[in-house]
């Protein structure tokens, strides 16, 4: 990031790929070997405090990311030139590094902060299945047609012989099998599936948990959430044991129950693989053909290595390219007028201040671990925020600081786009809102809630439910014309209490559930 905003300004659309010759300067999220040119080449990492000022992010994240900056300079040892500054440009100064390269970041707030510095040669962005020029490419040749991920992940496919015959035709005879991944979850409150890998903390891991304590108690520096045992990967060599446990132990199960949620098992069969790939740890082709060479050796369900598959090549690279190719004010869209601010319980992760379960049980999780599934992230906390309006800049911002692989590239597109369809269908055909029938078909939270999922009326109706109705009321003008919204808004003519409801739900304001 950059010590001072600037204006937006036209980046350069082609950048030079290579330069082994020069000091890397490595982003904390550029820490996997593929951002380097040469096994011997020179590096340069900055720690920056002036963000954790700038803005109140979740405590397992900024020892997550402090732990894997520091890290990686203890592998570097000599190669590395670390530094530790207020800004990014005290750092510079400091370290005093001479030229330097640096591949492009994934900010524009840091794109236009190596633009504007004149010792430094700006590279291609990595970590990536396809180059921001590709992409550019294939979105001009689209013409008129819409941008579609589908579309986007069968030509990444097609392009690595990912999943591929040799004839061009995907293996299975299928592109995509989401339509066997939808179960609800078992009878039971974990699933039969080995735990995710954990890593073992360390001295460094320590020394981060230290500074943090004194820049809570010194500089006045505020975190969200809960200090815990790390989680997740922070190095090379933890990232590909916690890839090998993954696909040796859980991704049979993966695809299966990859929509579904427990109560009792937030971690489900999902890889806990979102960190270190964020991280740059990992490049997503690498664990794409790992997936695809294991499930071949291994027999694994063809759709739980689909599914797998197309998180990984698909879904995170079509969001990654979206964040640039819509430009910065895409941010900025509002369609469908969302002011309200998000409410304290919400913003501050106080779950004990909730009644619903699904939603105080979600909020548990990000206060505790920084972390929850895709589903829950969507259906409950971006179902929620869409229900009751909550600002998608503003929620946006809260996904990218609470959750420990989040950054703005990620929450833009996801939550802007996709989950609170603030673009007006960009990324989204429809708004991704439901009442709580849906959580009761896809989760155990339902039970013995004290809110009854069928109700939508009365003091044990389900916020949710009364929610879902409430929204459709409320933007029935902006969604008529969207033919996945025809039957729900047909529904909505056939309440005979819709008065009582819209009574109930203003009455409810930003008061938890």
């Amino acid at each position: 990031m950059s010590d001072e905003p600037a204006p937006p300004e036209a980046l350069p659309e082609t950048l030079p790929e290579r330069s082994p010759s020069t000091r890397r300067w490595l982003f904390a999220d550029q820490l996997g070997p593929h951002f380097l040119d040469s096994p011997k080449q020179p590096v340069l990492l900055i720690e920056s405090r002036d963000v954790f000022r700038r803005k109140r992010f979740h405590r397992r994240k900024a020892h997550l990311v402090l732990s894997a900056l520091r890290h990686r300079a203890a592998e570097l040892g000599d190669r590395a030139v670390f530094v530790t500054a207020d800004t990014y440009a005290d750092g510079l100064r400091e370290a005093d590094a001479g030229r330097l390269s640096v591949c492009d970041p994934t900010s524009w707030r840091a794109r236009r902060l190596v633009r504007r510095l004149p010792d430094v040669e700006v590279l291609a962005s990595r970590g990536f299945v396809v180059s921001e020029a590709q992409f550019a490419g294939w979105a001009e040749r689209r013409a008129r047609k819409r941008l579609l991920m589908e579309d986007f992940y069968r030509d990444v496919r097609r392009q690595h012989s990912v999943l591929v015959n040799a004839d061009g035709t995907p293996v299975g005879g299928e592109w995509n099998y989401d339509g066997e991944n939808r179960e609800a979850p078992p009878k039971q409150e974990r699933l039969d599936v080995r735990e995710p890998w954990w890593p073992t903390e360390d001295d460094i891991d320590e020394e981060v948990r230290a500074d943090l304590d004194r820049m809570v108690r010194d500089d006045g520096v505020e975190f969200s959430g809960e200090d815990g045992p790390r989680r997740f990967a922070v190095t090379r060599s933890e990232a590909l044991r916690a890839l090998r446990h993954f696909l040796t132990h859980r991704l049979g199960q993966f695809g299966t129950y990859e929509d579904a949620m427990l109560a009792g098992d937030r971690w489900m069969a999902h890889s806990m693989l979102s960190v270190p790939l964020n991280l740059g740890l990992l490049d997503p082709l690498e664990v794409a053909r790992r997936a695809e060479d294991h499930g071949r050796k291994n027999s694994e369900r063809l759709a739980s290595v689909e599914g797998f598959i197309r998180q990984v090549i698909g879904w995170r690279s079509y969001v990654w390219h979206l964040h640039w190719h819509l430009g910065e004010d895409y941010k900025q869209r509002n369609a469908l007028q969302a002011r309200t601010p998000l409410p304290a319980w919400f913003a501050d992760l106080d779950a004990d201040a909730v009644g619903a379960n699904c939603l105080s049980g979600v909020l548990r999780d990000v206060r505790e671990d920084g972390w929850t599934h895709h589903i829950p992230r969507l259906m409950v906390l971006g179902n929620w925020a869409l229900q009751h309006s909550y600002d998608p800049q503003e929620l946006s911002d809260w996904f990218w600081a609470n959750f420990v692989d989040g950054y703005d590239w990620v929450m833009t597109s996801n939550v802007v786009g996709m989950s609170q369809h603030a673009d007006h269908g960009v990324l989204a055909t429809k708004p991704y809102v439901s009442g709580g029938a849906y959580i009761d078909r896809m989760s155990d939270y339902c039970k013995g809630c004290r809110y009854d999922p069928k109700k939508r009326v009365g003091d044990d109706a389900c916020p949710f439910t009364a929610g879902y109705w409430n929204f459709l009321h409320g933007h029935r003008e902006q969604l008529e014309g969207n033919r996945r919204m025809a039957q729900p808004l047909r529904g909505l003519d056939r309440l005979r209490d819709l008065d009582a409801l819209l009574e109930q739900e203003a009455g409810r304001g930003a008061d938890a559930p």
